[in-house]
């Protein structure tokens, strides 16, 4: 892999495909702007919700024609989530979101001006390419907000969909009852007028980019195979869910869809990667989306019909359409207040927890309705309830789905996600409506929706609830997740584990940077650990797999090795695991209760590797690679001569099973007398200093002697000022190897201090940013350098370079 060139190495960073970005101050009203975007989105969403049953007459036509009101926003919106999500990762998050933006203004005021059916549904299938601001929204902020603010206000953004929703609904009531309805699209193009001045005036331009091309088939065959799957869902009621044109559209759907599938699995550049869509926590977050999205629309149908019968049925509360709208309200207040406790629970229990504790409060809502909706009073303690339970759940999902894609792929990452809350509830909206349309009663000759059809309603929407939980519960978790490190340093900085941000919740990871544990030489420490790292190592890995170290075992040339054994070993040498590499040289070890642990893979006819691994956040995944083989007494001694007492040496045979292992004397000697002859793989480590491993042959004649250098890890340790001499807090520090790939990042302390500790190379460059970028190339190790370094930096306003003083 070549080079970077040195001063160049900070601009890599910011244009990589899987850069990690480097920290920008953003405005006060950052997140406040985004999230007013996502507000005004999903106002517009709902904003002919009060006239559905006015529709008809409006615009001089059948019922089953203008339901295509709200059906082609539903399409339209489906389509457009993950198409406008790959967009902006190629082109640029904010410049997407300004064009949805402007898809809004534009389908509003088409709405605005005309009563015809074919314009108006137009109109509001162009308003429907608006609902990728959202996904848009969530990934502009992974990219520009520090780890400690990340959490909350990715949670007010996803949020702001059902809050939006919640808040529109009594203002869009209001509007159309003491208004001409067409002001409702003039309000809808105003606040899309506004969103778009505000993120000109506030949101900076993402730096991550994924420079690809367009994949416009896989964009074609997802929008036929959508339209073919929402379309039956949303018209299944009107058609016949028996009928030959909606089990048609289902079965085409199947087609089409297996066929988008198998297509971009075989693109280069695919719309929707779905390797990364197959993992098991974006899978599963996936899933539990469509159920919470089902459990959120029920409850905004449902609620206002009851609210708006007549009190002659005997169970109507008989309110008008402003007054349902306002006592509806309530969700949309409590899922804006309930947004930072969700960030907190994330950050201190893992948003798995989070999201399980948000779809048991659904549940628990839909439970109570079943005997709470004979007053005003219950009705707003429902919405309320379920508000909480809405904004907790989906304030989890992005962080969820952050965490588990690299930064180049949470834009369509994030838009795949709101395309299953989109089909949730448009399946939520087909449920519905078939239960109310056939639990009716006869009032005055007119069929309205029984009791018991809000009762089965409810009961419905639970269920989804209950499903939805059953599939979080499968979710990983944070208990023994783990990362591997070594072949980049551990960072230390104590702010960072202050702030109130997980781990698993913050920022970019050490992957997306494009660093990889296969450019570590054999014998070295094997890290990976920065904050707001999520340890994914490997890109091409199906699965993450919680509580399991996994990884490949590679030859020379990347050739798998099958039948390697790889053996697990505690700091003392005792084994805590072993297994054999499978065909494609992959393997899987149960994570063990140990805080350090060694791997240890061997192969017959190659040199066998050792890897420290430490315990974090997230499954160990590393690779071995295996060099071509060579070949009990020995040594271990330090650089300059000096014995390494108390260092352990550990001997494996062909399977991967210890054979010996004993602990160096006060001279650093040590000796395996009961081994039998054969093939084995001795490796030697000690704290402080690189793990040592080779391969022997024993014979029955004499010992084979081994003496083993160690080689200390290195450190790098710093502090970052302004040209004032003034420590700089919150300022991002970045290490990178001599291939300039980023094999660390810190964020400063307060007294602007930073450090990296087990460093396994001998040349990095360390960058720091906080006004302007600095970047300093140092040498750590080997002849030429030292076990520590000392870098400090200035950095002031308009200085590209900065200074780096050791």
């Amino acid at each position: 892999m070549p080079q970077s060139a040195p001063p160049r190495v900070a601009e890599p960073l910011s244009a990589a495909p899987t850069g990690t970005p480097l920290p920008r101050e953003v405005g006060g009203g950052f997140v406040a702007v985004l999230a007013f975007c996502g507000i005004a989105v999903s106002v517009m969403q709902t904003l002919v919700v009060p006239l559905v049953a006015e529709l008809p007459q409006l615009l001089h036509t059948t019922s089953s024609n203008a339901s295509w009101v709200v059906t082609a926003t539903l399409l339209a919106g489906a389509v457009s989530t993950p198409v406008m999500g790959r967009l902006g990762d190629m082109f640029g998050k904010r410049r997407m979101l300004m064009v949805a933006l402007a898809l809004m203004v534009i389908g509003s005021l088409t709405c605005a001006v005309t009563s015809d059916l074919v314009v108006m549904v137009i109109g509001r299938a162009i308003q429907g390419g608006a609902m990728g601001a959202i996904p848009l929204g969530i990934s502009v902020m992974r990219d520009e907000l520090p780890p400690h603010k990340l959490g909350s206000a990715m949670a007010l953004m996803s949020s702001s969909l059902g809050i939006g929703g919640a808040l529109g609904l009594p203002a869009a009531a209001f509007v159309a009852q003491h208004t001409n309805w067409h002001a409702l699209f003039y309000g809808a193009a105003g606040l899309g007028a506004i969103s778009i001045a505000l993120v000109l005036a506030i949101v900076p331009e993402s730096s991550v980019r994924t420079p690809s091309r367009f994949d416009a088939i896989g964009a074609l065959g997802l929008t036929a195979g959508l339209v073919c799957l929402l379309l039956p869902i949303t018209k299944g009621g009107d058609w016949g869910w028996t009928s030959g044109t909606t089990l048609g559209l289902f079965g085409a759907a199947v087609v089409i869809l297996l066929l988008w599938g198998v297509f971009e699995l075989r693109t280069t550049e695919p719309l929707v990667d779905l390797r990364t869509t197959a993992r098991r926590q974006v899978l599963l977050t996936n899933l539990t989306s469509i159920m919470v999205g089902f459990s959120f629309y029920a409850m905004s149908l449902i609620l206002p019909q009851l609210l708006q019968l007549p009190e002659a049925t005997g169970y109507g509360l008989g309110q008008s359409m402003v007054m349902a709208g306002l006592y509806f309200a309530p969700m949309g207040v409590a899922m804006m207040l309930v947004s930072p406790l969700s960030a907190r629970i994330n950050a201190a229990r893992g948003p798995k927890v989070s999201l399980v504790l948000g779809l048991l409060v659904i549940g628990a809502t839909y439970g109570a309705g079943l005997v709470m909706i004979d007053h005003i009073w219950q009705i707003v303690v429902l919405s309320t309830a379920l508000g909480v339970g809405i904004g907790i759940a989906y304030s989890a999902m992005p962080t969820l789905i952050v965490s588990a894609v690299p930064a180049a792929e949470t834009g369509a990452a994030n838009g795949l996600n709101t395309l299953m809350r989109s089909i949730g509830m448009s399946t939520s909206s087909a449920v519905v409506g078939v239960i109310l349309a056939h639990q009716t009663i006869d009032f005055g000759g007119m069929a309205l929706p029984s009791k018991d059809g809000f009762k089965i309603s409810f009961l419905v929407a639970c269920a989804a609830s209950v499903v939805g939980l059953l599939i979080a519960l499968c979710l990983p978790g944070r208990q023994r997740a783990k990362r591997a490190t070594g072949s980049g340093p551990v960072a230390t900085s104590a702010p960072v584990a202050d702030s109130g941000s997980s781990v698993a919740d913050s920022g970019p990871s050490v992957a997306d940077s494009g660093s990889s544990v296969d450019s570590v030489p054999a014998g070295v420490p094997v890290a990976v650990a920065a904050a707001g790292a999520v340890a994914e190592v490997v890109d091409d890995l199906p699965d993450l797999t919680a509580g399991v170290i996994h990884g490949r075992v590679l030859g020379p040339g990347d050739t798998p090795l099958a039948d390697a054994a790889i053996t697990l070993i505690d700091t003392g040498g005792r084994q805590l695991g072993r297994t054999v590499t499978g065909r494609d040289g992959r393997y899987h070890l149960p994570a063990p209760d140990a805080a350090s642990v060694v791997l240890i893979g061997s192969a017959a006819g190659h040199q066998p590797q050792a890897a420290t691994l430490l315990v974090s956040d997230l499954p160990v995944v590393c690779d071995l690679r295996l060099s071509g083989g060579g070949g009990l007494t020995g040594s271990v001694r330090a650089v300059g001569g000096e014995p390494l007492a108390g260092a352990t040496a550990t001997a494996t045979g062909p399977e991967g099973e210890v054979a010996g292992s004993v602990t160096a004397d006060e001279k650093g000697e040590f000796a395996l007398p009961e081994l039998a002859p054969g093939t084995y793989a001795l490796t030697v480590a000690a704290a402080g200093h690189r793990p040592y491993a080779t391969q022997v042959e024993l014979t029955a004649g004499e010992p084979v002697r081994v003496d083993a250098e160690l080689p200390p890890a290195a450190r790098v340790r710093g502090t970052v000022r302004d040209r004032g001499g003034r420590a700089l807090g919150d300022a991002r520090v970045s290490l990178l190897d001599a291939y300039g790939d980023v094999v660390g990042q810190v964020i400063t302390g307060a007294d602007g201090s930073f450090g990296f500790e087990a460093l396994t190379g001998d040349h990095y460059t360390v960058v720091a940013s906080g006004y302007a970028p600095a970047t300093r190339q140092i040498t750590v190790g080997g002849a030429a350098g030292t076990e520590r370094r000392d870098v400090d930096f200035l950095l002031g306003h308009g200085d590209s370079d900065g200074d780096g003083e050791e």
